[in-house]
């Protein structure tokens, strides 16, 4: 499992942090704790990767508006809320939205259908997703060592553990709209 690990926890990081990742970069941390990935080159695959798929996004719906529009009117509701925090925050959002589930794939394509300079958002997605990698890999990583402390002989109950954590942790904090629409079927 170790090897397999080390041969592909890097590519399926990359692909992963492309969309998003943030699970694969939690997991990604924490095997770098156990020894299975190094932390510098898991924080530097993910940015990457995270720059690389903002930016596809980003000029996939500047160069093709009609595609992307059609991608977002299933969203109708986050396209708002992205335009209303972007209305909030400015360009602040553009930072902040690595965090905020649901809309993070979303930003990239509302910027890009609005005239919002290129160079501007290239150089702001880049500080987020480096940011991102940071802040989310060394907590991923201080995570492991916690866990893994206290697992030391189970070394594999350990990281299962901080997978089954990380995923409680992750579907914790999603939105609860399925919720909200069973209780109106309810009444």
């Amino acid at each position: 499992m170790e090897q397999f690990i080390q041969d592909w926890g890097y590519v399926a990081l990359f692909l992963y942090s492309f969309g998003g990742g943030f699970l694969a970069l939690a997991i990604a941390g924490a095997f770098s704790y156990a020894g299975d990935l190094n932390i510098f080159i898991t924080i530097i695959v993910a940015a990457i990767s995270n720059i690389i798929g903002s930016q596809f996004l980003f000029f996939m719906a500047r160069n093709n508006k009609n595609y992307a529009e059609d991608m977002m009117n299933k969203h109708k509701r986050k396209v708002a809320l992205v335009q209303l925090l972007f209305r909030k925050y400015g360009s602040f959002i553009i930072i902040i939205q690595k965090y905020i589930y649901g809309i993070k794939t979303l930003v990239p394509l509302v910027m890009g259908i609005s005239d919002y300079s290129s160079v501007k958002f290239t150089i702001l997605n880049s500080i987020a997703s480096i940011l991102w990698a940071i802040i989310i890999g060394y907590i991923s990583y201080i995570a492991g060592e916690l866990l893994l402390s206290y697992a030391d002989d189970f070394k594999y109950i350990g990281l299962i553990t901080v997978v089954i954590v990380l995923t409680i942790l992750i579907f914790s904090f999603r939105p609860k709209k399925k919720r909200r629409r069973a209780n109106k079927s309810e009444v």
